[in-house]
């Protein structure tokens, strides 16, 4: 596993933003992250080290712009470049996720076509109205391996129907003080949906808040992704 941060800075864009660790992160720095900039990682796919070798082996899986959007607007004039490094290394396989996918079509370079074969794009929401919206888009662009990112999920959603060729759903809580509350049954009621198309259901974390049969439970951050495990409820349909 590989991260790549071409560049940094976000703006909060939806619902789901509103305890981005990102920007708390930043906030208690004194960075604004509202400024996008380059960074000194731009090139990280094709860095070689003394040997003449790539840094990042053939192989791996590049996590694309995780502390960010692959396509926030700033980063326009930018992105093509990172799209051949993309092509070059075909040896990889990069992955990214965004809150942006009605901007996808304009973000992708000339010879997409029905996408690179080592490229998966996650479409993140985090309600049913961000589910109708983006989801609506995201069934209809030509992309050959699509994930959907249900976190932080913040209310219960149908995503049902809009699971056609998708390859994984990931479903996680919010993560603050302040989070607003995962209801168990909303986690169940997705995996119950992924299990009747035969896709992949991954339960990434619990919530700071987590409610499980009536009952809510104030969880430390640094047990979400345990707990979410301990639930042993990830689902991978036969092959």
């Amino acid at each position: 596993m590989a991260m790549w941060s071409p560049w940094r800075g976000c703006h909060k864009y939806s619902e789901g933003c509103k305890y981005c660790y990102i920007h708390k992160g930043d906030a208690k720095r004194g960075v604004d992250t509202n400024v996008i900039v380059k960074t000194v990682d731009f090139n990280t796919p094709i860095a070689k080290n003394k040997k003449g070798e790539y840094k990042i082996k053939s192989g791996q899986t590049v996590y694309l712009c995780f502390s960010t959007d692959f396509l926030i607007e700033e980063a326009d004039g930018w992105r093509e470049e990172c799209w051949k490094m993309i092509k070059k290394r075909s040896d990889l396989n990069f992955i990214f996720l965004t809150k942006r996918i009605e901007r996808f079509l304009q973000c992708i370079p000339k010879d997409w076509n029905d996408g690179y074969e080592n490229v998966t794009v996650g479409c993140t929401v985090e309600n049913q109205h961000r589910v109708d919206y983006r989801l609506g888009v995201f069934v209809n662009l030509p992309i050959k391996h699509r994930n959907v990112i249900c976190q932080p999920l913040i209310e219960e959603i149908n995503i049902e129907k809009y699971l056609d060729n998708v390859e994984l759903v990931v479903v996680g809580g919010e993560s603050d003080r302040n989070a607003r509350p995962l209801n168990y049954n909303w986690v169940l009621s997705i995996r119950e949906q992924c299990i009747n198309r035969g896709v992949s259901f991954q339960f990434r974390q619990c919530g700071s808040r987590f409610i499980k049969d009536g009952k809510e439970y104030t969880l430390n951050v640094r047990d979400l992704c345990s707990q979410g495990r301990k639930a042993n409820i990830d689902y991978y349909p036969p092959d």
